[in-house]
Order: structure tokens, then sequence, then C-alpha cells
């Protein structure tokens, strides 16, 4: 559809163009929303004459010409923040002029995935960047569809920043996707957790993990002209996450669904987390909304593997060191599922990290220095509200796990952190994991080695 074409055309060229202008004070809020007036909106069809992928598609485009609508009048006219909507006053949509939220919310129900009245994390990620494939020792485990095949990443400014922050969470959606699809099966009834297939699931789910942990790792290690400035990331990209009505939810990472998913299937002991979750529901399509409440209503795999082996939680926790070795000797594949559970903390750590890194740490020398948070979006917490102490007592959480109590004959952590030989899984060969762009070929291959408990 030729419309369709020209607003893709128009959201990768000429809106980044403007943005940047924008922002620079050379160019008037008002030119934007009368370029949007003049050459996108009276063009679009009505959102029934769209097939399903071609809402999604222009459901991306018109989700960054709406967030950019939105940063510029909050930013400066009075009263903006408060009441988001009016910036969208005077933009209506094809010869119906129908006005633009309603559009987007007609548009939205069109994809057929229950998508949010304004943009999200799957239209900004998801829908925005092309397929990403996870293979395993060339083996493809999992592929993540985009809705775009023309090799283009859609941003607010253009910047290669934005384009690569945009790859790096697909691409670590894509491994956290990989891995949700080895454990899910295990979830079935009357699977033996312990039986050689699981293990082997288990085992690669951790390899698969290591791979997530280091993509996190990689991205940090970058000088920022290569990954992102800390700068752009706190005082550019972020300001485009405002709200579009007063209670909405605005796009994050931390509706990331698989990590969300994985959460569920390993257990995370924090009290009230099912309920934080469900908070950030409407912001989620319906199937992931579906899936994450039907793993909310089931035992964790940990859980479910400790009662098939008679095994009850708080005794475990009371076990001495020969206890713990005994018990183990007896059930090997607790040392493979503790692994798991390991690597599942420690990717929490390293997504910590990154948090820190480009968002807490850099805000806290702003403090410092008395210059302050941004009035639109602050830089204090994430864009859904999580603060630095709540993702610290997450990634806690996480690391004291059902199976936490095993990890001084795992680890050699004592009480007097006295090594210890410990029980380790049987060692594999080194695992090869390749996260790619399919429209791109090649990709990033990062060698894993075999899963081991470390803590």
């Amino acid at each position: 559809m030729v419309e369709l074409t020209q607003v893709s055309k128009w959201t990768l060229e000429e809106l980044p163009r403007q943005n940047r202008a924008i922002l620079a004070d050379d160019l008037s809020p008002v030119a934007l929303t009368e370029a949007m007036c003049l050459d996108v909106l009276p063009m679009l069809p009505g959102p029934e004459r769209l097939d399903r992928p071609q809402a999604r598609q222009l459901l991306v485009n018109l989700g960054f010409a709406g967030a950019s609508v939105a940063r510029h009048f909050q930013e400066r006219v009075p009263g903006g923040k408060e009441d988001p909507q009016r910036a969208f006053a005077g933009l209506v949509v094809g010869e119906s002029a129908v006005p633009f939220q309603a559009y987007f919310a007609a548009l939205a129900d069109r994809t057929g995935t229950g998508h949010c009245h304004r943009d999200s994390y799957a239209s900004l990620v998801r829908w925005n960047v092309g397929t990403v494939q996870v293979r395993l020792d060339g083996e493809l485990l999992a592929s993540l569809p985009g809705e775009f095949d023309d090799g283009r990443i859609r941003s607010y400014t253009g910047s290669r920043a934005e384009e690569r922050f945009f790859l790096l969470v697909k691409r670590g959606e894509a491994l956290e996707t990989a891995v949700n699809d080895l454990l899910e099966p295990l979830t079935c009834a009357g699977t033996r957790l312990d039986a050689a297939d699981a293990v082997l699931r288990v085992r690669l789910a951790t390899a698969l993990l290591q791979a997530l942990r280091q993509l996190f790792l990689d991205f940090a290690a970058l000088p920022p002209e290569r990954s992102m400035p800390a700068e752009h990331f706190m005082d550019v990209f972020r300001q485009f996450a405002v709200h579009w009505l007063p209670d909405d939810i605005p796009p994050s990472g931390a509706l990331d669904p698989e990590a969300l998913k994985r959460d569920f299937l390993l257990g995370i002991g924090m009290a009230g987390y099912a309920g934080h979750v469900r908070r950030l529901f409407p912001a989620l399509l319906a199937g992931e909304r579906a899936a994450i409440e039907a793993l909310m209503a089931q035992p964790t795999l940990p859980q479910r593997l400790l009662a098939a082996l008679n095994v009850d939680a708080a005794a475990l926790a009371d076990l001495d060191l020969a206890g713990l070795r005994r018990l183990v000797g007896r059930h090997p594949a607790l040392a493979d599922w503790y692994g798991l559970l390991n690597e599942h903390a420690r990717v929490a750590g390293a997504h910590l990290m990154l948090s820190k890194k480009f968002l807490f740490k850099p805000q806290r020398r702003r403090d410092e220095a008395g210059l302050g948070d941004q009035p639109l979006v602050s830089n204090r917490s994430g864009t859904t509200g999580m603060t630095e102490t709540f993702l610290e007592r997450l990634t806690r959480a996480r690391r004291e796990h059902v199976l936490a109590p095993l990890r001084p004959v795992l680890t050699g952590e004592t009480v007097t952190n006295t090594p210890d030989a410990g029980v380790r899984s049987p060692s594999e060969t080194a695992a090869s994991v390749a996260v790619s762009l399919a429209a791109r070929g090649g990709g990033q291959a990062m060698t894993v080695p075999p899963a081991t408990t470390r803590g």
C-alpha cells in the first residue's frame, strides 16, 4: 500500500530530522505537527482497510510520531505534563478527520494482539527491529520476528546509538525466548524434571543465559561512541517515554514479557512481585498477559522438582554440608538446576549493572553536583517507576532462590569461606551461541563455556 510506504519513509527520514532540529532549538515543535497534518495523517487509510501486519507496521510508525509530539508539547507547554492528551489536539486522520488518539486506538485493536492504545515495548522493540534468530552450535533455536523486512530500525532522532540500543534489547528478548521455549514444555503434568531430556534442556537454557549475560557485559564494555552515551540515554532517548494519558504505562525494558515469564518459571522470592507484574499488564499484549497469568497460577519448576524428589524446601536450608553432599549425590540433577537458577540471577545482576552505568550512577553524580533531574521523565527511576533500590531487591531475590541452600557444596562458599571441592554438573564442550538479524545474516557468535555452578 503506497500510503504505508510513504509513512514509513517519513518516519525513517523526516521525523528524526525534525526531532533533532527541535531538540537543538532550530525548529519549533509546531513545524512537526504541521508536517504531520499536511504530509502524513490525511493520507492514512481507515484501520479496517488494513490487514494485521499492515496495522502493526503503521502502529510502529505512528508510535514514534505520537511520542515525538507528546514529548515536545510537554517540555514546552506549562501544565502539559499534567494534561498530556492536549498534545494531540488538532491532529486528525484521514478524510473523516478522526482524532489521532482515537485512530491510534482503532489501529491498535486492528492488530489483533490486544495492544494498548499508545506506543509500547512490543511496537518499539519487537515489531520495529527485524527478525532476530538464535542459534546454538548452528542449530536454530528461536526466531523472534519483526514487522519490517527493509533492514532498517526506526528511532526518534536517527541516532545509531538508538538503533544499537533497540537491537540490544531485541537480541536479549530473542535469547530469553529461546530459554523459555526450552523450559516451558517442562511445566507439563507428569514431566520428570530430573530425567535426561529435562536435564539437557536445563543445560542448554543455562548456556543461553550465559550468552545473554555476556551480551549485556559486552555492550557495557563498549566505548560510548559504539554503544550509547549516558547523556543521550538520559536526556534524549528516555525523554520520549512520556505519558499520552495521565495513568498510562510508557514503554520500558521492564515490559519484556520473556523476562517476566522466566521469573515465574524459575521463581523469585519476593513478596508482592506478582502484584507488581499485574500492574504492568495494560502495557503487555493479550497473549503475553495470558501466558504470564497461567505461569503465576502454577508451582515454579524448582518447586516441582523438589516435590518430585520428596525434598522439603524448608528442611533443605537446615542441612549441613555433609547432608547437602549426600542429597546432590543422590540427585545429580539438582546441580544442573542450581546452575540454571544461578545463571538466571547473574543475568539479573548484569542487567542491574547496565541500569547503574547508563542511568542511576550518572544521575547520582548530577544530584551531587546540584544539577537536579529531568523535569519530564525522571532519571531517578525507570519509566515504570522502578528505583535502583527496588532493582537491587529483585536481583537479591533471584539469587536467594529455592536451591540457594546448595550453594556451599556447589560453589565452595561456606561460612568460613573455605573452598570446597563441591559437586559439579557433568562437563560439556563449549557452546557457540549466535544471535543475529536474519535480514542481514551473520550475527555475533558468543562461545559459552560449559555450564558450571559458580556463585
